[in-house]
């Protein structure tokens, strides 16, 4: 019996695959905006309904650029109706088809299911919502991330560190994009500058140098008190310096309040509030 830890873990590993290295600011391909990934049990449709609602949430959040719409009511009425709005649908053994060794594995089998909705009809569902999809260029975003975890020394967040949590942090920071529909690069170690400079002049210099648009800096500090992560994000954009934070959570949710903090901007759709999530 898999337990919802394991989906997670083997979702992650397989959404990161799927993105590609993270060290290189790619352009977004259109068609991978209207497309989600989401892991669920055998092929019953069912499971398949559960698994396209989150789907078409995230897809709705890509397109437009606004994770304001997570907490819409009108957007999980949608979501209940998922399937109406799949262009297609494939799904992927996560357990590398190794053979089932009980009856239930034959039946509630994870499966990797990856999902592409109708352009067209997730642009009328925005219209419907006040919203439209962003469709200029998407700066590629240089992520430069100081860590503090609970134990250890501090890092930088690099594509080729090797301190404790730096790979499984990489990993989920290229979800994040992903489902942000943002372009990421993660500088070399031997690319780094010192990240105590966080004025916007300065982190405007480095985004060049670095491979990509913007700098989006921030610290990463494990806080007791908090029972969680607290991350501090600045991105500097349009003639602005952003700020916002996320307390009490996980690294990977962290890492998507930064990136789709930074989509919300980017697009046009306002200043990102301030997060605590309760335990």
């Amino acid at each position: 019996m898999w337990g919802c830890s394991k989906f997670v873990f083997l979702a992650t590993v397989a959404l990161a695959a799927a993105t590609g290295c993270p060290g290189s600011a790619a352009e977004i391909d259109r068609a991978d905006l209207y497309r989600a990934q989401s892991v669920t049990n055998g092929f019953s449709e069912a499971n398949r309904a559960r698994a396209l609602a989150p789907c078409l949430t995230e897809v709705l959040v890509k397109v437009s650029g606004d994770p304001r719409l997570t907490s819409d009511p009108r957007v999980g009425e949608m979501a209940a109706r998922a399937a109406d709005y799949v262009k297609d649908f494939s799904y992927r053994d996560l357990l590398n088809n190794r053979p089932p060794h009980d009856e239930q594995g034959t039946y509630d089998r994870p499966q990797y299911l990856t999902t592409d909705f109708e352009p067209d009809k997730i642009d009328a569902l925005l219209a419907s919502l006040t919203r439209k999809p962003w469709t200029s260029r998407r700066p590629a975003i240089v992520a430069l991330f100081d860590v503090k975890p609970m134990k250890g020394d501090g890092f930088v967040l690099a594509k080729d560190g090797d301190a404790a949590k730096a790979a499984d942090m990489r990993t989920a920071l290229m979800v994040a994009a992903r489902q942000a529909g943002m372009p990421l690069v993660l500088p070399g170690q031997d690319d780094i500058r010192s990240t105590r400079d966080k004025k916007p002049e300065a982190l405007a210099g480095m985004a060049k140098t670095l491979g990509g648009d913007l700098v989006l800096a921030g610290t990463l500090i494990w806080r007791d008190e908090a029972l969680g992560w607290v991350g501090d994000w600045q991105l500097p954009a349009n003639g602005k310096d952003y700020h916002w934070q996320v307390r009490g959570v996980s690294f990977d949710d962290a890492f998507r309040t930064a990136m789709l903090g930074a989509a919300q901007i980017l697009s046009g759709n306002g200043q990102p509030e301030p997060i605590v999530w309760a335990r």
